[in-house]
């Protein structure tokens, strides 16, 4: 318990503050780090869109690479985006067939991979190799990647417009507090 102040009515004790969630410590404080190391709202919602469109593309085993060189083009924060991206690796892994059968439906091959599933693919590589993997799956990897690129768009553009308020009231509230923190305490009155 810290004391703040002791007056004629005695001792007043700032309040604990409440225990910080698993969300607060894992998510909401790297983005907090990265507000105060200068990265703008604006930009850091670019960031997170950029991150989660990136994070369920199906490219399995590029998405890293990609996000690193996207975030240093666009001069974003490289770490903030790898987080979001790797954050999103469950989802990208449960809509990567789904993405592929429809990619291999709309580029004329989804009678081959209409019943495809993780298990035949690992007894594909391991009785065949990798190549007749590829030359099964490159029309239908292809044609995923055009589903995603058409639906990234407006996805981008929705979480960039929606989380960019929101990160401008984390920042406001943020410095609100901060001054708070930094202003000297109230005189004593006796």
């Amino acid at each position: 318990m810290t004391i703040t102040s002791i007056s004629a009515g005695g001792v007043q004790a700032a309040p604990e503050p409440p225990p910080r969630t698993w969300v607060q410590r894992r998510l909401l404080d790297p983005f907090m780090s990265l507000l105060k190391a200068g990265l703008s709202p604006g930009s850091l919602a670019l960031t997170a869109g950029l991150g989660v469109a990136l994070g369920i593309a199906p490219t399995v085993g590029f998405t890293t690479i990609i996000c690193t060189a996207v975030a240093l083009r666009l001069r974003l924060n490289v770490a903030a985006m790898q987080l979001v991206c790797h954050l999103l690796s469950p989802v990208q892994l449960l809509l990567l067939l789904p993405l592929l059968r429809w990619g291999a439906t709309m580029l004329g091959q989804g009678e081959k991979v209409a019943n495809l599933t993780l298990d035949q693919i690992r007894h594909l590589i391991k009785a065949e190799g990798w190549t007749s993997v590829a030359e099964l799956l490159w029309r239908a990897e292809l044609g995923a990647l055009l589903l995603w690129a058409l639906a990234s768009v407006p996805l981008v553009a929705a979480l960039y417009f929606g989380l960019r308020p929101v990160f401008r009231r984390v920042v406001r509230r943020h410095e609100a507090a901060e001054n708070a923190e930094l202003a000297p305490p109230a005189p004593v009155q006796q």
